[in-house]
C-alpha cells in the first residue's frame, strides 16, 4: 500500500518540534502538579444547529472539572474537515489537539503519522466497554489511534400521516419500495422517497442489499465493478426512472431535509444523526409523526452500512495529557447518555445501552439491532478516498449521465488506480 512519509518518523518529527518550540496555537499545558491545564483545541465535525450544541455544552462539563483547562470549540464542516485536517498537520501547522474524524478517517490520518497513538493513555478508559464493530475502525497496523464516540447505520424515515393517508405500511423489500412509492403518489399527489444523489454513504445500503462491497480487503481486490456492483447501479437508476425516488446533482442534504420536512416527500434514507434536524419540521411538531424502518432488502440482503464518529488526537500536540483526558470525558457512559438522551444517537458503549436515556430512546433502540448487523467498511487508509471517484459516478448515474454499466467500470478504474497492486 502507498504509504507516503513513514508514519514512525513523522510522529517522532512532530513530537520532537512540539518539545523544542511548541505549536502556533500556543496550546501547552502542564501536569507537573497533578492538574491539567493549558488550552485543547478540538475540531468538531458535527451537524450544526443541532448536534453541535450538545457536544459544545458537554466540553464545557470538561472545563468546569478541569478548571484549568481551556477546550478551543471549533465547528468545522464536514465535508471539509478530512482535508483540511490532512494538510494543517503536514504543514505541522494550525492543527487541532483533537478531531471528530469520521471512522473511515481514522486509518489514513494514522498511516500518514498524525495521530498519536491511545494505548496505555487515559484515553482508552474501560476499552473493553466498546461495542466491537465500533472499536474496529479506531485500529490500525495493531494499535489504537482513537476512540469510538458514535455508531450509527441507515434507516428510512418515513411520514406516519401521508402514509396512513395513503393505506400503507414501510416497505421491506425494493419491489415494495416501488409498490408503496406508486400508491402515496395516487392517493396524495406526494413522491414517495427522496433519495439523496450527491453522497455515495447512502448508495451502500443498495450495494449491500445487491450482495456487492466496495473492495475486498483481505483478497485485496477491487469488486465495486462485479455483477453485484452494477445491479446495484441499475436498482437505483430504476427507482428514479420510475418515478419512485426524486434526487439531485447539488445540494443533496438540504433538498432532501427540506422536503421530507415539509411532507413533500413521504420517505427519505437517513440515519440517527438526521433525527435533531427532522423533529424541526413542520411536519413533526408531533414528533410522533416520524416513523423510521429497516431500508428495504435488495435481491441478496438487507444491507445497511456501518458509520460513526471517532475521537482522536493529533500526533504534534504539545497538550496531550489534556487532549487525551478530553477524549476519555467526551467518550464516557455519562457523555454518550447524554448524547442518547438529548440526540438520540447511538453510544459505542455497551453499557451505556442499559442507561434510562438510551432505553427511553426510540430512534436509539430501532437502530441497535441495525448497527449490529450492519456492514463493516474496509478499514484501511484508502478507505476515506473510496467515496470521491464512487460519488462522481453515482450521481453521473442517477442523473442519466452516464449509465449503470460504465458508472461501476469508472469507479472500479479509479479504485484500482488509488490502490496499487490490487486486482
Amino acid at each position: 500500500m502507498r504509504r507516503g512519509i513513514t508514519a514512525t518518523a513523522l510522529v517522532a518529527a512532530l513530537a520532537l518540534a512540539a518539545t523544542a518550540c511548541g505549536s502556533d496555537d500556543e496550546t501547552g499545558g502542564s501536569k507537573s502538579s497533578g492538574e491539567l491545564s493549558g488550552t485543547v483545541t478540538w475540531w468538531d465535525t458535527s451537524n450544526v444547529g443541532s448536534e453541535d450544541k450538545v457536544f459544545k455544552k458537554i466540553a464545557e462539563g470538561f472545563e468546569k472539572k478541569h478548571p484549568k483547562v481551556d477546550v478551543k470549540y471549533v465547528s468545522v464542516p464536514f465535508g471539509e474537515a478530512q482535508n483540511k485536517f490532512k494538510n494543517a498537520a503536514q504543514a505541522g501547522s494550525g492543527a487541532p489537539d483533537v478531531i471528530r474524524s469520521e471512522v473511515a478517517w481514522t486509518p489514513d490520518f494514522a498511516n500518514l503519522g498524525y495521530l498519536a497513538p491511545l494505548d496505555g493513555t487515559s484515553a482508552l478508559k474501560d476499552e473493553k466497554d466498546f461495542l466491537a464493530q465500533a472499536a474496529a475502525s479506531t485500529k490500525y497496523d495493531g494499535k489504537t489511534y482513537a476512540v469510538p464516540q458514535v455508531i450509527d447505520s441507515m434507516g428510512v424515515f418515513y411520514n406516519k400521516k401521508i402514509f396512513k393517508e395513503a393505506g400503507v405500511e414501510p416497505p421491506a423489500t425494493i419491489a415494495d419500495l416501488k409498490a408503496v412509492s406508486k400508491k402515496i403518489k395516487d392517493k396524495t399527489g406526494k413522491t414517495g422517497l427522496y433519495l439523496r444523489g450527491d453522497d455515495p454513504y447512502y448508495f451502500l445500503s443498495f450495494l449491500y442489499g445487491e450482495g456487492g462491497d466496495l473492495v475486498n480487503a483481505k483478497d485485496k481486490a477491487v469488486t465495486v465493478d462485479s455483477p453485484e456492483g452494477v445491479k446495484a447501479f441499475k436498482v437505483v437508476k430504476d427507482l428514479v426512472d420510475s418515478g419512485t425516488a426524486k434526487t439531485d446533482a447539488t445540494d443533496g442534504w438540504e433538498n432532501m431535509m427540506q422536503s421530507f420536512k415539509n411532507g413533500d416527500v413521504a420517505m427519505m434514507i437517513n440515519g440517527p444523526w438526521a433525527v435533531g434536524d427532522t423533529l424541526t419540521g413542520k411536519e413533526f411538531t408531533d414528533k410522533a409523526n416520524l416513523g423510521i424502518s429497516t431500508v428495504p432488502a435488495g435481491s441478496a440482503a438487507q444491507g445497511a452500512p456501518q458509520g460513526g464518529h471517532n475521537l482522536a488526537v493529533y500526533a504534534g500536540s504539545k497538550n496531550l495529557d489534556a487532549s487525551y483526558a478530553f477524549v476519555e470525558y467526551m467518550t464516557s457512559v455519562e457523555s454518550q447518555a447524554q448524547t442518547a438522551g438529548e440526540l438520540n444517537l447511538l453510544p459505542t458503549r455497551t453499557s451505556v445501552y442499559s442507561k434510562q436515556e438510551a432505553a427511553d430512546s426510540e430512534i436509539v433502540q430501532f437502530f441497535k439491532p441495525v448497527v449490529e448487523t450492519a456492514v463493516e467498511r474496509p478499514w484501511i487508509p484508502e478507505a476515506g478516498s473510496l467515496f470521491a471517484p464512487l460519488g462522481t459516478e453515482y450521481t453521473k448515474v442517477l442523473t442519466g449521465q452516464t449509465t449503470p454499466e460504465k458508472g461501476a467500470k469508472a469507479t472500479g478504474d479509479s479504485y484500482r488506480k488509488l490502490l496499487e497492486g490490487w486486482k
